[in-house]
Formats: C-alpha cells, structure tokens, sequence
C-alpha cells in the first residue's frame, strides 16, 4: 500500500475510532478485551508502525519544512492510544477527542506535503 493510501486509511481510523467511542459512552457497555479490542489493535498496530516507519523514510528522502519525524513519532504513539481508547466509556472525553484531533491534523498535515 502506498504511503498516500496508507495515510487516508489512518485518518479514516481516527473517524471510526471517534464514532465507537461515542458509541460506547452512549450504549454504556463495557468490551471484551480478548474478543474486541485486542484483534482490533492487533490488526491495527502494524499498519500503524508501517506508516510510521515509511514515513520517517520519506521525510528522511523529502525533508519538510512543516512535518518532521517526530510528529510522526507522536502520530504513532496517539493512534495507538485511540485505537484501544475507544472501546472503553470510561476514557476521559476531553483527552480522548484531543488525542484523535491531534493524530488527525498530523495525518492531513504530513498528506498535504506528500
């Protein structure tokens, strides 16, 4: 997968990740680990260091004025977060929302400049 491609399909993450969550707080359910959130995140995580690690090569090959290696470092870190985060009502809606906003505006930043 392209990096562009891989880029949209992680900002379409964020989307969903944002949607469950709401989800969650609104149906007040609590997930089964084993069953829910970890083949999520297992799935999830290595396309996410995937990104990161092509990433880091582009901006390494391309060097950006306004995206540097570690907000992808941090992009990686927060989708992480927010892909377990989001199964759970008791994650604090404020961090959680700044967190997907965050990896979110690094995500449209860094494909902007691809």
């Amino acid at each position: 997968m392209q990096l562009q491609q891989q880029t949209t399909a992680l900002i379409d993450l964020c989307e969903t990740c944002l949607t469950r969550f709401t989800t969650m707080r609104e149906m007040d359910q609590s997930p089964d680990f084993f069953e829910d959130v970890k083949p999520y995140a297992d799935y999830w995580q290595p396309k996410v260091d995937a990104w990161a690690d092509e990433a880091v090569a582009w901006l390494t090959a391309h060097p950006q004025k306004y995206v540097h290696a570690v907000q992808i470092a941090s992009a990686r870190e927060q989708l992480n977060q927010v892909i377990v985060q989001s199964f759970y009502k008791e994650t604090s809606k404020k961090r959680f929302t700044d967190t997907v906003i965050a990896a979110r505006y690094t995500l449209n930043n860094f494909r902007k400049h691809l």
